[in-house]
């Protein structure tokens, strides 16, 4: 299968290498060109030229203004549009543009991505679904299929999400709390294993914390960006979410306070105790 993938960033360079050791005949683009490069793939000059041809196109971008730069002008032509980019109810807007395109968020950070073991969450055309179930099964060991209403699986992974940002804020707020009352938080987590409170998750961004390792897995600014989303999507669904409100907060001051391309357990620096 010829398949495009626009957007080599932390996600997408795991993704498009995946892709290409599955088999498929993969070619990439970035905005900046040398982290295309860097995957060792064919790399196309421009989205179009990425595009024309393919198959499947996966766009992995930051945002929805990065989606809609990159694809502003693009004509997908037959190519099934697998748009995997965080973007929330944003699209609706991409959908709007008319091509056959599949809802396609995936849940993960740099490792999986690197490793394929994404959990993808696909919604959009039956045919289409079908189409990209190679692609699913390369870049992920979990496809979960939400129908044919696209927008499913963006509001699926914008609730799913505002579990993982609880989880760190609890994390940093664990941390930053054991460290100051004068507790070892190594114990702390010890304390939690075996338990009905064990998390893995939990202890991992934990660990990360007490170690002071923030080397980016999913970035601080992109957490922040997926906190304003999930707001989004409760203010149209008439829902309050006092956790996700304080959060965005939290990991803004984070921001800040220049931890921004930091991995998000840095929103330790939230709650940490002052020197």
């Amino acid at each position: 299968m010829k398949v495009a993938v626009l957007g080599t960033g932390i996600m997408g360079a795991g993704m498009a290498k995946n892709i290409a050791a599955a088999g498929h005949d993969v070619v990439v683009w970035n905005r900046t060109r040398e982290r295309a490069e860097a995957t060792g793939l064919p790399v196309a000059a421009t989205p179009q030229e990425a595009v024309t041809g393919r198959d499947v196109t996966v766009t992995m971008l930051r945002d929805l203004d990065a989606v809609r730069a990159a694809v502003a002008d693009v004509d997908f032509g037959e190519s099934v549009w697998m748009q995997s980019s965080t973007v929330g109810l944003g699209i609706e807007e991409l959908t709007a543009l008319g091509w056959t395109m599949l809802d396609a968020p995936v849940l993960g950070t740099r490792t999986p991505a690197e490793e394929g073991k994404l959990t993808v969450l696909l919604s959009g055309p039956a045919d289409a679904r079908r189409t990209v179930a190679p692609i699913c099964d390369a870049i992920g060991t979990k496809t979960v299929e939400l129908g044919d209403r696209i927008g499913d699986a963006s509001k699926l992974k914008l609730v799913l999400n505002m579990w993982v940002l609880i989880l760190v804020e609890a994390a940093a707020e664990l941390v930053a709390l054991a460290e100051a009352a004068g507790l070892e938080p190594n114990l702390v987590l010890s304390a939690f294993q075996g338990g009905p409170l064990e998390s893995p998750y939990l202890e991992m961004k934990a660990k990360a914390m007490i170690e002071r390792r923030f080397e980016p897995q999913f970035k601080l600014e992109t957490a922040h960006k997926d906190a304003g989303l999930i707001r989004e999507l409760a203010a149209r669904a008439g829902v309050e979410l006092a956790f996700v409100d304080a959060i965005e907060e939290r990991f803004g001051r984070a921001i800040a306070a220049g931890h921004g391309d930091e991995d998000m357990s840095a929103a330790w620096y939230a709650s940490k105790k002052p020197d």
